[in-house]
């Protein structure tokens, strides 16, 4: 893509994960950049800190996703029946027309091993050591946030450029499995129980953790993003 958008405007400056570069290289803490459209809630990280680790299953559908009551409440059976630990972020907004409202025995079935919120810090959520697959709409930032954690992927697109993001993920990258986007509860539970044990789920695991260190390559001095951050400012001030 950079190959063809480069043989028409030469000016290209390939510069990311951005939250990593921030955090590691200009010394700028994520939460000053942080652009979310709800408010954090950070007693998931107290939660967190109490898993084993590679244990949780991290689902967030970003902050415009909406879904059916019906798909929801696939999703929660399915989560609860993996018997997995998961973070769920569901907002108040999640489902079409009406309130997000859990029923009371998946509330009752998932009694210390899921924690259900809002919102939360994504990126302090995806560098824990206790997330082991993050089920993501696909959203850009979210995808750069987990290649950039080493974090597999289980994607469910909703619109725009998820479907292209998905695509890339796994039939090119190989860092996740796409499941089905007309939700069914055992297939949640199946595509969970294979990315947290299965051989197919290792393989994409692996993947996951080679896309991270490319990243930190990327941003380490000398590497790709550097070099290209360095030859912008350079060539801005050259024309200033």
């Amino acid at each position: 893509v950079l190959q063809v958008l480069a043989s028409k405007s030469p000016n290209i400056y390939a510069i990311g994960p951005l939250a990593s570069l921030s955090n590691n290289l200009l010394e700028i803490q994520y939460d000053l950049l942080n652009s979310s459209l709800w408010k954090e809630d950070t007693s998931c990280i107290e939660w967190l800190n109490t898993m084993e680790p590679k244990s949780v299953v991290y689902v967030n559908y970003g902050s415009i996703t909406v879904m059916s009551n019906h798909h929801l409440k696939e999703f929660a059976w399915g989560l609860a029946n993996s018997k997995y630990p998961f973070l769920w972020v569901v907002r108040p907004d999640l489902v079409i027309g009406e309130s997000a409202i859990l029923p009371r025995e998946f509330l009752e079935e998932i009694k210390g091993r899921g924690f259900i919120i809002s919102w939360c810090p994504q990126q302090k959520v995806l560098s824990h050591s206790a997330v082991g697959v993050f089920l993501t709409h696909c959203g850009w930032n979210s995808i750069l946030e987990a290649l950039s954690e080493g974090v597999p992927l289980i994607c469910w697109p909703f619109f725009g450029d998820q479907q292209t993001n998905c695509r890339y993920v796994c039939t090119t990258w190989g860092n996740g499995m796409e499941i089905n986007p007309d939700i069914k509860r055992e297939n949640v539970e199946a595509l969970v129980k294979e990315m947290m044990e299965g051989d197919n789920g290792q393989r994409i695991r692996q993947k996951a953790l080679e896309w991270k260190k490319k990243a930190e390559a990327a941003i380490s001095l000398g590497g790709s993003t550097v070099t290209n951050f360095d030859r912008m400012i350079n060539e801005a001030l050259s024309h200033g």
